[in-house]
């Protein structure tokens, strides 16, 4: 692949993305599992709808990163955002909107385990 195709497969239009939900099972003890999402309209789906498509149940979707950004020093939960407003809290509203691009990484998580972690962030082994 030459580097101009590799550059243009980062910019794949918001209606053919690919996403990374980190379905998060365990916050002390880290542990994910990764579901990979191809062909993706971005400007239609809502977040609600990657929910359900993901998983039903009590669970939350957090922006992790995006394609050439900048990582998080947590290793499962970007816990950056002071007032976490990387939460997709609109389950209409699409995920273009919420700040996805091509190749974002998002973490699924329940909502109370989150708070109970974020709460006491103790990483354990």
């Amino acid at each position: 692949m030459a580097s101009g195709d590799a550059a243009a497969a980062l910019y794949l239009p918001l209606n053919d993305s690919t996403l990374t939900v980190r379905v998060i099972k365990n916050f002390p003890y880290r542990t994910t599992r990764n579901l990979i999402l191809h062909h993706l309209d971005l400007t239609t789906m809502t977040s609600g709808e990657l929910k359900e498509m993901a998983k039903k149940g009590m669970y939350t979707l957090k922006l992790y990163t995006k394609a050439q950004g900048t990582k998080t020093q947590n290793l499962i939960i970007n816990m950056e955002d002071k007032d976490d407003e990387l939460i997709f809290r609109d389950e209409n509203q699409t995920l273009a909107d919420c700040g996805c691009e091509h190749e974002t990484e998002i973490s699924f998580f329940n909502m109370q385990d989150y708070l109970a972690f974020k709460a006491n962030p103790e990483e354990k082994w």
